[in-house]
């Protein structure tokens, strides 16, 4: 007899990858087949797991919805679910507007919907531990994964609606993580992305302090750990020891995603950020005094409410200054329900915000271009990711997956996928390098 087939569409961050990750999981352990992202789904059962954390990524998802309940009402699907930040949002309204869904869920009860699927003959495998790693089928190129530390914020950003969606900060336990680690290295994970919506705040609710170096250094002592790298940090009460076991050990990247926003004093206080403008330099300053060659990636954003030309160009000016290896940068976009929403008027028209963004970026672009053409002539460790057409491609310690430069290889000669080389960087553009293998 065949097994019933769900598909899980999955929208928006990598946390809410790990989430459909558990619950294919939870899937296949109760005896369903499982796919991802299929181009053309075909199951008698499809999951979304929608975002909900900016107005393009809440179109998206509920295109996405209407897309597949479309299909349900051509009969090419039989059942529709919709799960994630998206739904844990706007359950109330999303029922009503697309009755076609089959069931609803949110962030936290997705397990549930196991119970809804399995026939009442069958006692089904408990769903209400879905953070087990043997509820878990990685999706990703087998030699690196995703892994959710926590879940939740407790800094109430002006602008943000993720404590709005998530709730307070959870961080899960450390033997937990170490565990669900040395699970995926069994098979055949090597490099680990550690993730959250605010990663240096781990322990803090379970052990009365920040406790994100003991447990980085603790997933560092595992064996078979290749690589740890380090995502979403927050600039306020930074606990310094996690530079020093980045400087220390090997296996941990020079390399964090610290998103700092803005520059400014007075849109740093609106924001609601507890930073100032002189602790945030500092902050920079010590990273790369104490961790030398590290690699800063960031997140800065234009328009807020009240942004003057000055406070822009301070922005600029300290671009220009901190050089980051990595940035990323959007206009400001108002999120029903957050202080910013609720108290300060957008008053930044979109065509100056538009503006504004596109000559912060073209600044990046140039900064990017000096920095990726100073490593010509250098030989980095790199591990490869796939072959495209004719050349490998691969990533250095300073490149997380999907989001930064990578590094073309001519397949001029079979390599290994999930392997480590030494490649010798010949070329550079604005993101990406060329290299070629030294042995």
């Amino acid at each position: 007899m065949n097994k019933p087939t769900v598909d899980i569409i999955t929208m928006g961050c990598s946390k809410n990858l790990v989430d459909s990750e558990r619950l294919m999981g939870l899937f296949e352990a109760n005896g369903f087949h499982c796919t991802h992202d299929s181009d053309n789904p075909k199951g008698q059962i499809v999951v979304v797991n929608t975002c909900g954390f900016i107005a393009d990524a809440k179109e998206e998802s509920i295109n996405t919805i209407l897309e597949f309940a479309q299909a349900k009402t051509e009969g090419r699907i039989q059942k529709l679910y919709v799960m994630g930040c998206l739904s844990e949002r706007y359950l109330a309204d999303l029922e009503q507007e697309i009755p076609e869904v089959d069931g609803w869920y949110g962030k936290f009860n997705y397990g549930e919907l196991i119970k809804e699927l399995v026939p009442k003959e069958k006692a089904p495998i408990p769903a209400d531990t879905p953070t087990s790693p043997i509820f878990r089928h990685i999706t990703t190129p087998r030699h690196y994964a995703y892994v959710k530390i926590s879940e939740g914020c407790d800094r109430h950003c002006a602008y943000c609606a993720i404590p709005l969606i998530t709730g307070r900060h959870q961080s899960r336990p450390m033997e937990e993580i170490i565990d669900e680690v040395r699970w995926m290295v069994s098979q055949g994970v090597r490099e680990f992305q550690l993730i959250a919506q605010e990663l240096t705040y781990y322990g803090v609710d379970l052990y009365g302090k920040q406790r994100i170096a003991e447990l980085v250094e603790g997933i560092a002592s595992v064996e078979g750990v290749d690589w740890i790298r380090l995502h979403y940090a927050y600039p306020t009460h930074f606990p310094w020891d996690l530079l020093r076991v980045m400087r220390e050990r090997p296996n941990v990247c020079k390399y964090i995603d610290i998103a700092l926003q803005h520059i400014s004093d007075p849109v740093l206080e609106r924001m609601q950020r507890h930073v100032t403008k002189q602790e945030t330099m500092a902050l920079i300053e010590r990273m790369r005094r104490e961790v030398p060659g590290i690699h800063l990636r960031t997140t800065l954003m234009v328009g807020f409410p009240g942004e003057t030309d000055d406070d822009f160009q301070q922005l600029l000016d300290f671009t220009r200054w901190a050089r980051f290896e990595r940035m990323g940068a959007f206009a400001y976009s108002e999120e029903e329900g957050t202080y910013s929403a609720e108290h300060y008027e957008d008053d930044v028209p979109e065509d100056v915000k538009q503006h504004r963004l596109d000559k912060l970026m073209r600044l990046q672009q140039h900064i990017s271009a000096e920095i990726e053409a100073a490593k010509i002539g250098q030989t980095m460790k790199v591990i490869i990711d796939r072959r495209e057409g004719d050349y490998y491609v691969g990533r250095t310690e300073f490149c997380s997956p999907e989001v930064d430069p990578e590094v073309l290889i001519p397949a001029t000669k079979k390599l290994s996928i999930g392997e480590f080389y030494d490649v010798r960087i010949t070329d550079a553009e604005e993101f990406d390098l060329y290299g070629e293998i030294t042995a």
